[in-house]
């Protein structure tokens, strides 16, 4: 007998949970972002000239994305083995430690090379908390709704993400205006700092909403997978690669749009940084409201429909959302970034946790759908800024720190363009168009079965809906 979803009443306390929980992660994970363009490559990497400076600060970014998969495979395994709630709480801590600590940095003044390794050490450690992260917050709410409008319900964690971004991008303009000139010395730390503060919010959010309905089922049937990876592959491995190739369309444009953004603007452009962050500030915001009402169209639409209408749209969108930014128009800068995070990246990122997570059976569902999102982190997110950075400026030097008695390697792109990115965003948008080809309408699927292995056509139930 299938577990009962929440009534809308019941909702309330877990949409407030999973997305609040989510957003602080992401302000810390985005944070990190802002200031490898801003300021990484100046306190780590003071030795390099300022666009190796600025590619080494984005490796460091990248570690983050590599640590992701890992992250969503011990995490997945715990959330199916223990329990979302537990877990959840786990992540939060970890990624909340990691940016405090990160405040607390000497940096290549004091320990030279070895900050920047501590460095990658507690990006890793922030990658691993936000890989484990996604796939608790997204089942804590499809699970207690599961019965009706799931892309509904589980596009409200996806906004943590826009709201992580808000939340970081404010604090640090704030930062930057109260500190002026002393912001790239020691002002910088401040917004790591408070990352302690939204830890202790968040915690205090988690540890008082109960266990999904559809993972306590299967733990009073004393049902839990003992190898609950092992089982979401063996079962369901072309599902996960599928979902990780689409992905492609939303992840990588969303960290160009959001964070190369930066970098192309105040280098490229010469705009403002002020201008810049205020553009992706108020584009983060509109995108609150257009996360769940897309959401909420794919359940009526088909979220398989849907999706493959976004990436249509996005690679239209590719050499359009260049043309408006080197126009020269402050207002059309802003446009181009509001419509390229609020409409097209929203288009598939909010119905994305439900057409990934309803895929698995509870048993491995947060294994199977951590995995399917976050082994597109390090090839999508991770990469997207450096390879754009690459095709933009066309041939780079890169040496290690130390001196000049160690070898280069120079990367020879050709002469560079903003037209190579947006085919790089072309090719991104294909990718997941023919992934989601292979994936199965299951819209109006009853995902309450405990098993691990993925809903064929023909055992599709229809959920009766709240």
């Amino acid at each position: 007998m299938a577990a009962n979803s929440a009534s809308r009443s019941q909702m309330g306390p877990v949409i407030f949970s999973s997305t609040i929980g989510t957003a602080i992660e992401w302000y810390d994970f985005f944070l990190y972002g802002t200031m490898a363009t801003l300021v990484f490559n100046k306190v780590f990497f003071p030795e390099t000239d300022p666009t190796v400076g600025t590619l080494l600060s984005l490796f460091t970014f990248l570690v983050g994305f590599i640590a992701r998969p890992f992250g969503g495979a011990f995490f997945g395994h715990l959330g199916d083995r223990i329990g979302r709630k537990s877990t959840l709480i786990a992540t939060l801590l970890l990624m909340g430690i990691s940016t405090l600590l990160i405040g607390f940095l000497p940096g290549y003044g004091t320990l030279g090379l070895g900050a920047a390794l501590i460095l990658v050490l507690l990006r890793l450690c922030q990658g691993m908390g936000v890989g484990g992260e996604w796939g608790g917050s997204v089942l804590l709410a499809m699970e207690y709704g599961h019965k009706g409008r799931r892309g509904f319900w589980a596009s409200w964690p996806q906004i943590g993400a826009p709201l992580g971004l808000v939340l970081s991008t404010l604090t640090v303009n704030i930062v930057q205006a109260s500190t002026g000139s002393n912001f790239s010395s020691w002002g910088w730390r401040i917004p790591f700092f408070i990352s302690a503060l939204l830890i202790i919010v968040g915690l205090y959010i988690r540890l008082n909403i109960l266990e999904t309905p559809l993972f306590r089922q299967v733990k009073e049937q004393k049902r839990e997978d003992k190898a609950p990876i092992i089982e979401a592959f063996r079962h369901s491995t072309p599902e996960i690669l599928l979902s990780a190739g689409a992905r492609f369309v939303e992840n990588a444009p969303f960290y160009l749009f959001a964070t190369f953004i930066v970098v192309y603007g105040v280098d490229k452009l010469v705009l403002s940084k002020t201008l810049v962050l205020n553009a992706v500030t108020l584009a983060a915001v509109v995108e609150l409201f257009t996360i769940p009402l897309f959401g909420h169209l794919s359940d009526t639409i088909g979220r398989r429909t849907w999706y493959l209408i976004g990436c249509v749209l996005m690679a239209v969108f590719a050499f359009p959302y260049f043309w408006l930014m080197n126009s020269g128009s402050s207002v059309l800068f802003f446009l181009a970034v509001i419509l390229s995070l609020a409409v097209f990246h929203s288009w598939v990122y909010g119905p994305q946790a439900a057409l990934i997570a309803e895929r698995f059976g509870t048993r491995s569902r947060y294994s199977g759908a951590s995995l399917g999102y976050q082994l597109a982190a390090p090839f999508a997110g991770g990469l997207a800024p450096i390879i754009a950075l690459l095709l933009l400026n066309g041939k780079t030097t890169l040496s290690a720190l130390g001196g000049p008695a160690l070898s280069k390697v120079v990367i020879n792109l050709g002469s560079g363009s903003w037209e190579a990115v947006a085919i790089y965003l072309i090719v991104l948008s294909a990718i997941s168009f023919f992934s989601v080809l292979g994936l199965k309408e299951l819209t109006k699927a009853d995902i309450s079965n405990t098993e691990a292995y993925t809903i064929t056509e023909e055992e599709i139930v229809l959920a009766p809906t709240d």
